[in-house]
């Protein structure tokens, strides 16, 4: 958890130095989360540049948590950023009256339960413990997941920021950990299933399509967004951008680096 925090804090820090710095240097800065996440973008800059010619310079920041990549586009230290789905933007968008839009879509990076324990949601047994994503949106993934299995029931299955407070009927009398989505895929050592989404699970060797006792499908509404600010929408980057993350450059790489655990949306 320590450690968590440190990376957060370093993010937040290179935050500040470059709000700090005036943003003089017309560096077109694009946040996402730190691992194979910035490496796709790492990947669409590459495809933004060659396609410029060299007119535009782009620097991708990494974060690692689901909050500062919003407050920074916000306040102008970053210049867009790709890391959350539609409903998690709205959600941030209506609590801390962010000035944000969508100018594209990425991969759906599925959310899956994971387990060193049982090998099929029903072996699970009264009293098992579950993690789940302790953020808005991604805790209610988990949630609709086991609702649709048939292992809870949840006062409404549409109610996108559902938590356990939500569950009406748990006849396993199971019980709910909420943690950070980084934490999960450690937490399989504690709890009886996991769920983790492929941003996390990939890099901690599991595979959705090959270890997950139930995932999301291809149908999923979660799909992942490029963000920028009301205001910056109409800068030529933007767009240079969104061009070069959906280009098959990307996708190839997406498939080497997630396996299977992140679908395309283009």
């Amino acid at each position: 958890m320590f450690s968590l925090f440190r990376k957060a804090l370093t993010a937040l820090f290179v935050v500040s130095l470059i709000a700090g710095c005036g943003r003089s240097d017309d560096v077109f800065r694009i946040g996402v989360m730190a691992g194979p996440e910035a490496d796709l973008m790492r990947k669409a800059v590459e495809v933004a540049e060659s396609r410029s010619n060299g007119e535009f310079k782009f620097e991708v920041i990494e974060f690692s948590d689901y909050i500062s990549p919003n407050i920074a586009l916000n306040d102008g230290s970053i210049d867009m950023n790709a890391f959350q789905h539609e409903p998690y933007l709205n959600q941030m968008i209506n609590d801390r009256g962010l000035s944000l839009v969508k100018v594209g879509t990425t991969f759906v990076y599925p959310i899956g339960g994971y387990s060193n324990e049982v090998e099929s949601l029903a072996q699970l047994k009264d009293g098992d413990v579950i993690s789940i994503p302790n953020d808005p949106t991604n805790e209610a993934r988990a949630l609709m997941i086991l609702h649709k299995a048939g292992i809870i029931e949840l006062d409404d299955v549409n109610n996108l920021v559902a938590t356990p407070s939500n569950i009406i009927v748990n006849p396993l009398n199971l019980r709910f950990v909420e943690l950070e989505a980084a934490q999960l895929p450690r937490s399989l050592e504690d709890v009886t299933v996991a769920f983790i989404n492929s941003t996390y699970s990939v890099p901690s060797g599991l595979i959705p399509t090959r270890d997950a006792l139930v995932v999301e499908g291809a149908d999923s509404p979660y799909v992942n967004l490029m963000v920028t600010r009301m205001d910056n929408q109409s800068d030529p980057r933007v767009d240079l951008v969104v061009a070069g993350y959906q280009s098959d450059t990307v996708k190839e790489l997406a498939e080497e680096l997630f396996k299977g655990g992140a679908i395309a949306s283009w």
